[in-house]
């Protein structure tokens, strides 16, 4: 299935530098997989090594010997030739030696030009508790997220779709097949973008009844397995645990703010706050940080204390709440309604790479996020459904007078009273 990160590659590619890429995501988005396309169709010679599978090959990266002795050990355990300016190497789960990824230095400053690219499982988390010499300015890191609305569209061969999405947004001109893409962005919804669970779906010929929706289940299975494998203790993993099966219900409340106390009874950031942060760096959750004032950077106004939680995919959320599809498809009332649409806008923002901020006043209103462009501090509302009245939107523009607002909704396209309406569907088009 097409991926857009395939053009993060091939900027990399064509910069034609020794700086190797280090790919950093959650498991199972896809990360090996274009990768793995990426190095066939785009180089004459490719290696691919699985440090997961290759512990003979973790050996020679950890043994003591210099630069050039690890790689003639390494071609003859390979018995094929690294050729400079012509062998991609593809390091995977390159996580299992720190050693590995100290190397990446070496390769980055070598006179010959290698072209190395590595990913793993967890890696996020790998370099934060680096014990080593982590290569700080010689690795590019990129992140790579899950499929968003535009990828599924294009999967399921509707790219005529998304080209008509997105003259739309730039025209803010009302779209006709407008109830079709509501229907499809619902049910995405349900799937969400995990490449596994969108290319069954399309198998399924589209019909969701017969879309296997334990592939969700058995994702967040083996999320809490790499748990254990990737923590220091059991009391570690039961924290972590704890933290991502709370995220659901805590945005299910009035007040989404996350509180530690919705953990468990005396939970606190003292207890918890190195779970959460596990999490971060795992990419399998995003933290949207509220600001305590709306001046530019948003960095620097944002309070470390305050936040939402959202989990890196909305299909993972609506299999944790065990939500019955009807419910979403028929767009039926209930709790939870309003944090799976929540979230499924996070995950959009951060897969455009927006950084996730949130603004309240004095707990009498909030607007859903906050982002920054060329226009300035934008702010977001996001709404499950067609009732698009808010006293918090309207408080906040009074407030700040922004050059414009962004409502989301089930609405098509359209501009008035300085807010341009965006349908659910056309979120993947925010820059």
């Amino acid at each position: 299935m097409k991926r857009k990160f395939y053009d993060v590659l091939m900027k990399w590619k064509n910069q034609n530098i020794n700086t190797p890429l280090m790919v950093i995501g959650a498991r199972q988005i896809g990360k090996t997989y274009i990768i793995n396309e990426f190095c066939k169709n785009e180089f004459d010679d490719y290696i691919y090594i699985n440090l997961m599978d290759k512990k003979s090959i973790v050996n020679i990266f950890e043994d003591d010997s210099d630069f050039e002795s690890k790689i003639r050990k390494l071609e003859l355990e390979l018995n094929k030739k690294i050729i400079p300016d012509k062998t991609i190497v593809f390091i995977d789960e390159i996580q299992e030696s720190e050693k590995a990824i100290s190397l990446l230095k070496a390769f980055c400053e070598s006179e010959k030009h290698y072209r190395i690219v590595c990913a793993g499982s967890l890696l996020g988390v790998k370099i934060r508790r680096f014990n080593s010499s982590f290569p700080v300015g010689k690795v590019q890191i990129e992140f790579m997220h899950p499929m968003d609305f535009e990828e599924f569209l294009i999967a399921l061969d509707k790219q005529m779709w998304v080209d008509e999405i997105k003259r739309c947004y730039e025209n803010l001109e009302e779209i006709s097949i407008h109830d079709k893409l509501i229907d499809m962005y619902r049910v995405y919804l349900c799937i969400g973008g995990m490449p596994h669970a969108v290319l069954d779906y399309k198998n399924a010929n589209e019909d969701i009844l017969l879309w296997n929706k334990n592939i969700l289940k058995n994702i967040i299975i083996s999320y809490l397995a790499d748990m254990n494998r990737y923590t220091l203790n059991n009391s570690e993993s039961m924290k972590i645990e704890k933290v991502y099966n709370t995220i659901p219900f805590s945005l299910a409340k009035e007040k989404s703010k996350f509180k530690y106390i919705d953990i468990e009874k005396g939970a606190n950031k003292r207890g918890f706050e190195s779970a959460i942060d596990w999490l971060e760096c795992s990419e399998m959750i995003y933290k949207c940080k509220n600001v305590n004032k709306v001046e530019v950077p948003l960095k620097a106004y944002a309070n470390d204390d305050v936040f939402k939680l959202y989990l890196s995919d909305v299909g993972l959320l609506t299999s944790l709440l065990e939500l019955e599809f009807s419910e979403i498809l028929l767009n039926e009332n209930f709790m939870f309604k309003g944090a799976i649409v929540e979230n499924y806008v996070a995950q959009a923002f951060r897969t455009n790479d927006i950084q996730l901020y949130y603004w309240n006043s004095e707990n009498k209103a909030e607007v859903d996020f906050l982002l920054y462009n060329k226009d300035g501090i934008i702010p977001v509302e996001v709404k499950s459904g067609n009732n698009t009245q808010s006293k918090s939107l309207k408080s906040y523009m009074e407030k700040y007078n922004p050059k414009y607002a962004i409502r989301i909704s089930s609405k098509n396209f359209g501009f008035s009273n300085g807010i341009k309406s965006i349908p659910l569907y056309a979120v993947f088009c925010i820059k």
